[in-house]
């Protein structure tokens, strides 16, 4: 009888190597991946759709957007996915957090875990904007994605959920991708790609 041994490991375990790339300097864009998530998709039963806010703004203390958007709790954030829908999001990820969401929804809402199903980068710095104009068709600009824009679109053929979270210490914008792990590999290369000219730091 064969012996089985599951190991869970990053998608990007051998594709992503940290330290600098591309031109010298200090980096015009900062990439890392965000590991042992939770991610839940959260969709509202039928009628169900105040009484799902009603819940999400007791567990995680804010109501979940209700157009495009992103917003920012104590523990988690709530993307807003599409209509009725959104996705949450803890970065440090436990099973109690798991445990409350379920029971929280119980009845209420249906529940698809993506925690193993999503690989979310971090793309922040300078440059970071440019970079990400070269393969998602979204307008940057801090006028029309500020903190707490989401958009839900097509990367490389692939759907991705991108939101902006507060800015980092240096005032550069940070950005989150969530997408699904069959693809990590082949996205990691396209951002890794289109960061190298502005100096790309992976962590």
């Amino acid at each position: 009888m064969a012996d089985f041994s599951w190991n869970t490991q990053s998608p990007l375990q051998k594709a992503l190597v940290t330290g600098m790339h591309g031109v010298g300097g200090a980096p015009g864009v900062e990439l890392s991946e965000i590991r042992n998530i939770v991610l839940v998709q959260v969709m509202a039963r039928r009628g169900k759709v105040a009484e799902t806010a009603k819940i999400a703004k007791k567990l995680f203390g804010v109501a979940p957007p209700s157009a495009p958007g992103a917003v920012f709790g104590k523990e988690v954030t709530l993307i807003w996915s599409g209509p009725d829908q959104f996705l949450t999001f803890a970065p440090l990820g436990e099973e109690k957090l798991m445990k409350r969401i379920a029971d929280g929804f119980a009845g209420i809402a249906s529940l698809s875990d993506q925690s193993d199903g999503r690989c979310v980068l971090r793309i922040s710095g300078a440059r970071a904007a440019q970079a990400m104009a070269k393969f998602l068709s979204i307008d940057f600009h801090d006028r029309a994605f500020p903190v707490g824009a989401a958009a839900t679109t097509s990367l490389d053929h692939t759907a991705a959920n991108i939101w902006r979270t507060a800015d980092g210490p240096d005032g550069a914008p940070v950005y989150h991708i969530a997408i699904f792990t069959s693809f990590a590999d082949s996205l990691y290369g396209v951002i890794a790609d289109s960061s190298l000219e502005y100096g790309l730091r992976v962590a």
